[in-house]
């Protein structure tokens, strides 16, 4: 990955720290993004690859100041991962309009705002991109009903894009299932008895019977974003442990 300059949001914590860290490490030039400047500059600590920008997914206004960030830096990019995300875990008559509008805005708009400011870019380098969703998408779940929503929007787009910007730009998507990656207490809300519970329930239903860790998911992001890999695009791939089936 020498000489691939990517863009990883969500990259302070969980699936998006060990995807842009596995990124440096194979030689990529790396830029995160976050809303919490400390947790940033942890993760670009621990490589001399990685470049920490505090820009908030949720503000449409960050597309661009992301990929301009990019582009003062390295002058081009290769690979856009769009990894953050937000969650949503309420039953249907409890939703609320600005909960569901919140939700879409950072899983939906967000990822296709900073693709539509990367294309141009990604066009000229021939590079990828890689969409992070969920198991949920296609996997129908109690209470989850909106986040799942949410991330089958996002694996339509996937498919979409393949077509709309080949042979140029590839695109595909991992989704994951059950990962400890802090989510469920943080982008999920759960509290930590909460979230206890509800891990012990999903492990039941993983075929492999563990929980995903973030190495398993990012392995398979940079992976798809390889030119090694350049003959796939469209594609959705489950790593979950058998959980979506």
């Amino acid at each position: 990955m020498k000489n691939q300059n990517v863009i990883v949001t969500g990259g302070s914590s969980g699936i998006g720290r060990a995807t842009a860290l596995e990124f440096a490490q194979k030689g990529a030039n790396v830029l995160i993004t976050g809303r919490r400047l400390s947790s940033l500059e942890e993760v670009a600590n621990q490589h001399e690859n990685i470049v920490a920008l505090v820009a908030d997914s949720a503000d449409p206004a960050s597309a661009n100041l992301i990929v301009e960030k990019a582009l003062t830096l390295w002058g081009k990019i290769d690979v856009l991962v769009n990894n953050a995300g937000a969650g949503l875990v309420s039953p249907l008559e409890a939703a609320t309009e600005k909960q569901i509008n919140d939700l879409f805005a950072i899983n939906v708009t967000a990822s296709s705002l900073l693709a539509t400011a990367a294309i141009p870019h990604l066009r000229a380098s021939k590079g990828s991109i890689v969409n992070v969703t969920s198991a949920i998408g296609h996997k129908p779940s109690p209470h989850l009903s909106h986040y799942g929503a949410s991330k089958a929007a996002l694996e339509y787009l996937t498919r979409a894009w393949s077509l709309e910007l080949a042979p140029d730009i590839r695109v595909n998507a991992v989704s994951p299932g059950p990962t400890d990656s802090g989510a469920l207490t943080g982008m999920m809300g759960l509290s930590e008895e909460q979230a206890q519970a509800v891990q012990e329930q999903e492990k039941d239903m993983i075929p492999l019977k563990r929980r995903g860790v973030p190495e398993d998911i990012s392995r398979w992001i940079v992976m798809l974003a390889d030119p090694e890999t350049a003959w796939v695009t469209g594609q959705v791939i489950d790593v979950d442990g058998g959980f979506a089936i």
